[in-house]
């Protein structure tokens, strides 16, 4: 295999830009005095009697702690307390940066435990920390994580964050490993570096080739190889149910936005004359013109909105149904529907894993045809 060795310098620009912020998380909290509130313990006991017996499933509630973000991984219940690792805070305050340990706010995520950082409080509502005297003031309908008046910046490394970096630490140890195998052995590869030729083989034969075109292709190859194992690798990790994985990170709208904005900016800074003639001077009359420009722009977007949209929602899609038909058991509260629950489980779970490889595919699939959109290249030797 013959791969280009000329970097795209915008893409690596691209990735920096997104870890940049992970590089705050800076663990010297030496000089940070955390201490917490008591002026609300009253309140804070409220959640936790919630967890007593008295307490209804909720199916929703199971769901929705299942498919959103966090800032610790609950990893057991015992003897009714929550097990679970706590995952730093860090917080771009009006004061500065803030750094301290999710911890600090005892499981608490209505709002009501309050945590003082420096002179500074905040409070946790639905996975969202605000500054505690702005949330007071706040209605119901402006709880919200778009609302940057009443809440830092925040950088945290939450279960989401933590499961990427976790993926690109196997991606790393899987490809360093894959290349020391290539160096020592001059024949036909073998162990992991067996299994996983095929699938570079794949890609580039597959799905860069008959898009992009023989003359171009290799430029693209890291960041479609990059997109189609770092998508699948986490679609493989939601899919395992206890710690340190089973996060739900394809299954983020805002991960799968980052991703599908990438490919948005590559195959612009790649569009050739062709391409833009093609928007700004479309092969219809004149007169035309003015319909068609508004039609060819929006659809600039449209094309990576989709592509955000068919990850995100397949893959939510997939952990809503393995975690309704595991409620069904709590719901109807006997054991006598556990086996028809498990078989369609251990049927979906099945199904997942096919999805999982499926979407990664999809997904380099539709990257490449644009880059080739927009590069024009008809080579078909």
């Amino acid at each position: 295999m013959a791969f280009s060795k000329k970097p795209v310098s915008f893409i690596v620009a691209t990735f920096v830009g997104l870890v940049s912020s992970i590089a705050l998380a800076n663990p010297t909290t030496d000089s940070v005095q955390v201490k917490t509130e008591v002026a609300h313990e009253e309140h804070a006991a409220a959640p936790e009697a919630a967890h007593g017996e008295g307490k209804e499933f909720s199916a929703t509630e199971l769901i929705n702690s299942h498919i959103g973000d966090a800032h610790d991984f609950h990893i057991a219940d015992w003897d009714g307390h929550a097990i679970s690792l706590a995952l730093p805070v860090i917080l771009w305050t009006d004061n500065g940066l803030k750094v301290f340990s999710s911890a600090e706010f005892h499981h608490d995520n209505t709002g009501h435990h309050v945590v003082s950082v420096d002179g500074q409080s905040f409070v946790r509502h639905n996975e969202v920390i605000y500054y505690a005297d702005k949330f007071e003031q706040l209605k119901e309908e402006d709880k919200s994580a778009f609302n940057f008046d009443a809440r830092p910046l925040n950088f945290s490394i939450t279960k989401n964050v933590f499961s990427m970096l976790l993926s690109v630490i196997v991606l790393f140890l899987l490809f360093t490993a894959m290349a020391r195998s290539y160096k020592k052995n001059d024949k036909a590869p073998k162990g992991l570096a067996g299994f996983l030729e095929p699938l570079v083989i794949f890609v580039r034969d597959e799905i860069a080739i008959p898009n992009i075109g023989h003359k171009k292709y290799a430029k693209y190859m890291p960041y479609l190889l990059t997109i189609f194992f770092f998508i699948w690798i986490n679609n493989l990790i939601g899919l395992i149910p206890f710690f340190p994985f089973s996060s739900n990170l394809t299954g983020n709208i805002y991960f799968t936005f980052v991703m599908a904005f990438i490919t948005f900016m590559i195959t612009t800074f790649s569009a050739n004359k062709a391409y833009w003639g093609h928007i700004f001077a479309p092969p219809v009359p004149k007169a035309l013109y003015p319909i068609m420009w508004p039609v060819e722009i929006i659809g600039m977007f449209t094309k990576p909105f989709a592509l955000m949209i068919r990850l995100f929602a397949n893959i939510t899609a997939g952990h809503i149904i393995i975690l309704s038909l595991i409620s069904l058991i709590y719901i109807f509260k006997t054991v006598a529907i556990a086996p028809v629950s498990g078989a369609f489980v251990l049927f979906m779970s099945v199904l997942e894993m096919l999805v999982a490889a499926l979407q990664a595919y999809v997904f380099t699939l539709l990257s490449a045809l644009f880059i080739g959109q927009a590069v024009e290249e008809h080579d078909h030797h």
